[in-house]
């Protein structure tokens, strides 16, 4: 699982970068997205068109900011981030700053399942990663 540890931290490096082309090179045709409620992106999304306007539409959302991996843990096919979140939009002048749990599910190299809870113990019992 080391490549796909590595796939991780290249996608919130190019979501980071506002270089959403280059996060789609990591997606399955048939990815699907899950946000939790009450983000701001809340929803779910499936299939790499509606994820490349999900992830366009959000980074594009931001005046600055950076969602930064702590720490990553790995299971049988799985990769949990735990997520900082410190981002300021473009209508506003708080920042809103938060930690989440993201959850990426791979097959044959790539995503599968991208989902973010905002609870990351609710994030470790979904994926079945032992802390």
């Amino acid at each position: 699982m080391n490549k796909e540890v590595e796939i991780v931290r290249e996608i919130y490096a190019a979501l980071n970068r506002n270089e959403i082309p280059k996060v789609m090179e990591f997606l399955d045709p048939d990815i699907v997205r899950i946000e939790f409620e009450g983000s701001p992106m809340a929803g779910t999304f499936r299939g790499l068109q509606e994820l490349e306007a999900h992830f366009s539409q959000g980074r594009n959302s931001w005046a600055e900011g950076t969602c930064e991996p702590e720490k990553l843990l790995i299971g049988k096919d799985k990769v949990m981030a735990f997520v900082h979140v410190r981002v300021r939009l473009k209508d506003q002048q708080e920042w809103l700053e938060g930690d989440t749990g993201d959850v990426f599910t791979f097959r044959n190299g790539k995503v599968i399942e991208f989902r973010t809870f905002a609870d990351t113990k609710e994030a470790l019992k979904w994926s079945g990663i032992k802390e």
